[in-house]
């Protein structure tokens, strides 16, 4: 049988352990898949997904700079993609629609919840970031019912964006929503989140060690060297620190699910990573 063709497209993408993982998916569940990696031209995506779809491709992960140009070529979208603004996964259905979803905030939920052992329930919670990244895991965030939730950028009116476009569902959800500058952060978080792109540009921590309340965990969505900063901070403060692996491999099997009905296990897929990283 010739397997079914996926990809992770995006700019630059070489990098990317999408492949690594969905191998492992496909041999543990059985399923067809074939994935690769696509670097589209910055200016190129919308063909190079048209080439990739018109020779056999059933669906791609997108990663930066192209989700929010993916969410605007879906003919339907799931909620949280519509919360969001954007999409890392795309299937291309048979009658020709494109279905569009973003699993990045379901992949946080289920690697704090799941695999840190912490549960946001009641829990105060620090979003650092008004981009794409805060945007893609907010809803997800107040569908896990923290107590309250305070989203914290340097532009202000990027996090009131962020309020405005979600307050419904906060206010389903029973949570407290609110926003503040980087220089405002309240104090006591139970977990504080990096969504900034602090740890990669190498820029520092962007809120102060007030923001952990003792024992906090401390979360950056990178991993691998760029979250080492972020991971002594967390440490010299009293808090657990953890990266983002975690929210990839778990992301990825929601992509997974959208595709192919069926959703993997990710313990040893995980743990199996981890190691390699650690390995270099």
């Amino acid at each position: 049988m010739t397997p079914d063709a996926y990809c992770v497209v995006g700019n630059p993408v070489a990098h990317s352990r999408s492949p690594w993982i969905h191998a492992r998916f496909a041999r543990q569940t059985g399923e067809p898949v074939q994935y690769e990696r696509l670097l589209a031209p910055l200016d190129g995506f919308a063909a190079a997904l048209r080439a990739f779809r018109a020779g056999g491709g059933r669906g791609c992960n997108v990663t930066v700079p192209f989700k929010f140009e993916a969410a605007a070529l879906a003919t339907a979208r799931t909620e949280r993609a519509r919360l969001a603004g954007a999409c890392n996964t795309l299937r291309f259905d048979p009658d020709g629609a494109v279905f569009g979803d973003n699993t990045d905030g379901a992949g946080l939920v289920n690697d704090i919840q799941r695999n840190a052992g912490v549960d946001l329930v009641g829990r105060d919670v620090l979003l650092v970031g008004g981009g794409g990244a805060a945007a893609g895991v907010l809803g997800p965030l107040l569908e896990a019912r923290p107590r309250r939730v305070v989203v914290a950028n340097r532009t202000v009116s990027r996090a009131l964006a962020l309020l405005e476009g979600h307050a419904a569902l906060a206010a389903a959800s029973g949570v407290d929503l609110g926003g503040c500058g980087l220089d405002a952060v309240p104090a006591g978080f139970h977990v504080v989140l990096n969504a900034t792109a602090a740890s990669l540009s190498g820029g520092g921590v962007p809120v102060p060690g007030s923001a952990l309340a003792p024992g906090a965990l401390a979360y950056d969505m990178m991993y691998g060297p760029p979250a080492q900063g972020f991971l002594q901070w967390a440490h010299e403060h009293g808090a657990r620190g953890r990266d983002g692996l975690g929210m990839l491999v778990e992301q990825a099997a929601e992509s997974f699910l959208v595709w192919r009905g069926v959703r993997p296990d990710t313990d040893g897929v995980l743990a199996e990573l981890r190691a390699l990283l650690a390995a270099g």
